[in-house]
């Protein structure tokens, strides 16, 4: 492994774009909530990791299941998903098709990523505004899950919510930052 793709891994790297003067201290404080996300997040793969071999281990070597498992390993794994969505998303790491960038001259690909960057903003702020409405609901109702262990449902819709607006404003900081260096360019 390269020193590139490890501090691409682990974070500690230099951030991939220099930012308009008028957004650096946002964006130095949207690094570190993303860093500190992205290390609990890791986390929280390997502790699902962990509680799903627990498992099957006490499943087939016990011979004693329980259902507790299998969900929490998915609130731990949707946590981690969306919680760092917006460190991937800062790196610019998120799958992307390049084939089309290639082909592109460079103000015109420019052109298409603030676009896509703009669209992502729509679709992610959407996405963030309807979880943040099934987090009340499942809150004010005492919504749980249907298993016998019954975790309460505003645990997930909550991650997913605030990874969501995370990632909205990781969007929105990269949108603001094109136009606000377009400008000081021009």
């Amino acid at each position: 492994m390269s020193a590139a793709e490890r501090d691409l891994i682990l974070g500690t790297g230099a951030a991939p774009v220099e930012r308009a003067p008028g957004l650096r201290l946002v964006g130095m404080l949207l690094d570190i909530v993303n860093r500190i996300v992205m290390v609990f997040s890791a986390i929280a793969v390997v502790v699902a990791g962990a509680v799903l071999t627990h498992e099957a281990v006490v499943r087939y070597v016990f011979h004693h299941p329980a259902d507790w498992q299998d969900e929490l390993a998915v609130f731990l794994l949707v946590g981690a998903t969306f919680m760092s969505a917006a460190w991937v998303q800062q790196r610019r790491g998120h799958v992307a098709i390049d084939a089309v960038a290639e082909l592109l001259p460079e103000g015109v690909e420019r052109i298409r990523r603030f676009i896509a960057d703009v669209a992502s903003l729509a679709f992610c702020a959407f996405f963030a505004w309807k979880a943040w409405a099934l987090f009340q609901e499942a809150w004010e109702d005492g919504m749980v899950t249907s298993s016998s262990w019954a975790p309460p449902l505003w645990i997930p819709y909550s991650v997913m919510a605030a990874g969501m607006t995370l990632l909205s404003l990781q969007l929105l900081l990269q949108v603001l930052d094109r136009l606000l260096s377009s400008r000081e360019g021009a």
